[in-house]
């Protein structure tokens, strides 16, 4: 085998897809999907293993990036079909550098590192949600949320960005990974406001495909998420739904805009000593980091605990929030009839007639593009 770095591979093998590829039709979109995964990969082997070159790498790290994949699949940060997309990237670049003679056989093409991969039935029994279950802790947030008109300004956007939060994961097919940022992928940041839009009533997201989809938002999922919008006030509509409130994680990302903008150390500390990151994000309309698929985890526990909703002492997660139905042709079926738009307005032919869209909500198309009113 020739001694070549991973990384220098890595770009050979994206510079060959994007001129476009004679092994396949797509190898331009190719590319762009497989980079981030194919980076992402590369740093975990240097960062885990201390492996950099293409012939340090053997079965028995396949196999750790299996069972890593298979870690966070439990976590509820990927799907297993997600995992095994990862894998398969990295399997075909192997392959590639197998035909280009810089390796002579393809480790992550055995069944040793195989066999470690998440199949599609390895979900815990803790993810599925009973419909009394999501009614329970759906009313629950509800009351908590319109109660909260009389509190502070803080306690309400709390309470309803609870509210929102549950009610967009029961009543949509969005997955959590799709809605939260996933800190080991660059590009799952959160969903922003900017994906929203009211008006057909759909969340633009990046799907398990690595393609942005539009994903219906059925009338009980927009309601909360429109009241939700009322008091959180975005400063932007780069502005995540769900914004973390890990003040370190705002600090660092005030620090890190304002360096960019030109401020110096010392102007960057004398504004904080104004102001906290939060008030100073606010004020200089820089949008913090979205909420994790960890954090929203620890969320809904808080809120299954308080609502009294659990299985077997366990808490509910966010894959499990969902009403049952085929997540895939749900979505398929939903974008079939208009595929040139964002989406139509999908409520009429697609949603359940419990999910019909209320007064307010039909209201608030008719100013979709304006303030938003409580």
């Amino acid at each position: 085998m020739t001694d070549v770095a991973i990384a220098d591979a890595v770009d050979a093998y994206l510079q060959r897809k994007a001129v476009g590829d004679p092994d396949g039709a797509g190898a331009g979109a190719y590319a762009s999907n497989a980079e981030s995964i194919l980076r992402r990969w590369a740093d975990w082997l240097e960062r885990d293993h201390d492996v950099r070159s293409i012939a340090a790498l053997d079965v028995e790290h396949m196999r750790a990036y299996a069972i890593e994949l298979q870690r966070r699949t439990d976590r509820g940060e990927y799907t297993a079909s997600t995992a095994g997309t990862y894998y398969a990237v990295v399997r075909a670049f192997l392959s590639w550098c197998v035909r280009g003679g810089i390796r002579d056989t393809n480790p992550a093409a055995t069944d040793r590192a195989e066999t470690a991969l998440p199949t599609a039935d390895a979900r815990p029994t803790s993810d599925s949600w009973t419909a009394d279950q999501r009614r329970e802790l759906e009313r629950y947030v509800r009351d908590r949320g319109l109660e909260a008109g009389a509190r502070s300004t803080a306690e309400r956007r709390t309470r309803l960005r609870e509210y929102a939060m549950v009610a967009v994961l029961a009543h949509s097919t969005v997955r959590g990974s799709e809605l939260f940022r996933v800190p080991e992928d660059d590009r799952r940041t959160g969903a922003t406001w900017d994906d929203v839009d009211f008006y057909t009533g759909t969340i633009r997201v990046l799907g398990k495909s690595q393609r942005l989809e539009d994903v219906p938002l059925p009338a009980r999922a927009r309601t909360p998420l429109r009241r939700y919008r009322v008091v959180l006030d975005p400063p932007s509509n780069d502005w995540p739904l769900f914004p973390t409130g890990h003040a370190p994680s705002i600090a660092a990302r005030v620090r890190s805009v304002l360096r960019d903008r030109g401020h110096d150390e010392t102007e960057i500390e004398a504004l904080l000593d104004d102001a906290t990151a939060t008030e100073l994000a606010r004020e200089r309309s820089i949008a913090p980091p979205a909420i994790t698929t960890e954090g929203a985890r620890s969320v809904l526990k808080r809120l299954c605990e308080g609502a009294g909703v659990d299985i077997d002492g366990d808490y509910l997660t966010p894959r499990g929030v969902r009403r049952e139905r085929d997540t895939d042709a749900y979505r398929r079926e939903a974008t079939a009839s208009k595929p040139t738009l964002r989406a139509s307005v999908l409520e009429q032919s697609i949603v359940v007639s419990e999910e019909q869209p209320t007064a307010a909500d039909r209201d608030g198309r008719s100013r979709s593009e304006s303030p938003e009113t409580d």
